[in-house]
């Protein structure tokens, strides 16, 4: 592997996010303190993240050309094709990383793994001067996660490597055509969602419970799965290595299992598809219901076009401060992506 050069990509905590908004520590532990929380917890992540911080640039060779960045440089900042990627932090982060990316590597790391679960994060902070090393040695596998992509009808594109939400911007329906393969059918619902193989865990299981959850009701079976949950379980009590906080199976194999239950949906990291799903599509005179899901192959699209006059959006990965508007004339194209996020595992 040709490494020319290590970006370390960072996040703010709790506590300098506070520090910010507030402008002392003196007068932002007021606030979370009346507000009934432990300022001590803040303090707390902040040291475990700067101690983590410190010991990943410590681990980086001497030799080799690094550069520290924090996320909110990310939409403005050019990876280089002999770069690699390194963000610290929780998921989220290596999800906002990858959509800048153009093939580059992605090597993560866990700061704070008693706080963070890490389904992306396959490395230990602790771990990095061995786990550095072995990249720069080329001894890492990768995992290639398929990603999507969104193209409005005036040039404008997004990449999601969850999901993407096209819909309205409120809690007012949203309205548009849809169209896929040969049919097409109008809609007035609460939006639609697309997931890739990395968020069918996520948002996508969500919508299968639901859907699974009406089905019994109006079955007249039991509403309430029957199944075991832990009791009392305290916050520092470990999870198992393929677990994550909501139970799901966190290995990327797509088997979706876990000892507390079971994500529906759940795809192989890999797999070159999406999934799309209606949410509370509404059947009226104007509008239909039977265009509500689908799975969008390799060379397929989804196609939507908006009838609102504003307020519609699309956006990826719950990030609705980057959005695209979707509004009276917008057409936007959803397909798989071009790209893949490689992530580096052991």
């Amino acid at each position: 592997m040709n490494i020319e050069k290590i970006i370390v990509i960072t996040r703010q905590t709790r506590l300098e996010e506070s520090i910010k908004r507030f402008n002392t520590i003196s007068q932002a532990k007021y606030f979370v303190e009346s507000r009934g929380q432990s300022f001590d917890d803040y303090v707390t992540e902040y040291d475990n993240y700067q101690r983590a911080r410190d010991a990943l640039v410590r681990s980086i060779p001497s030799e080799m050309r690094f550069q520290v960045i924090d996320r909110t440089m990310l939409p403005n900042f050019l990876f280089g094709p002999g770069d690699l990627a390194m963000p610290l932090g929780q998921d989220g982060l290596v999800v906002n990383t990858a959509k800048y990316l153009e093939g580059q590597p992605v090597l993560a790391f866990n700061p704070d793994p008693e706080r963070f679960d890490g389904v992306l994060l396959p490395f230990i902070w602790h771990s990095a001067v061995a786990v550095i090393r072995q990249t720069l040695e080329g001894k890492l596998g990768s995992r290639s996660i398929s990603m999507a992509r969104a193209d409005l009808n005036d040039g404008q594109h997004l990449y999601a490597f969850n999901d993407f939400f096209i819909g309205a911007d409120s809690h007012v329906s949203a309205r548009y055509t849809l169209r896929f393969g040969d049919s097409s059918e109008r809609h007035s619902s609460s939006g639609v969602i697309v997931s890739t193989p990395a968020g069918s865990t996520g948002w996508l299981s969500s919508l299968y419970n639901m859907a699974a959850g009406i089905q019994d009701f109006a079955s007249g079976s039991p509403s309430v799965r029957t199944r075991k949950l832990p009791i009392n379980k305290s916050p520092g009590t470990k999870k198992s290595s393929g677990e994550n906080k909501k139970g799901m199976d966190t290995s990327g194999n797509g088997s979706g299992t876990s000892n507390h239950g079971v994500s529906p949906g759940a795809m192989q990291w890999e797999a070159r598809k999406l999934i799309f799903m209606v949410r509370e599509p509404f059947r009226s005179n104007w509008s239909g219901a039977d265009i509500v899901a689908g799975e969008i192959g390799e060379s397929q699209e989804l196609i939507l076009e908006s009838h609102m006059p504003e307020g519609g959006v699309v956006f990826s990965d719950g990030m609705l401060e980057d959005f695209m508007q979707f509004n009276s004339g917008t057409t936007v194209q959803i397909r798989l992506a071009e790209k893949s996020t490689r992530l580096l595992v052991p």
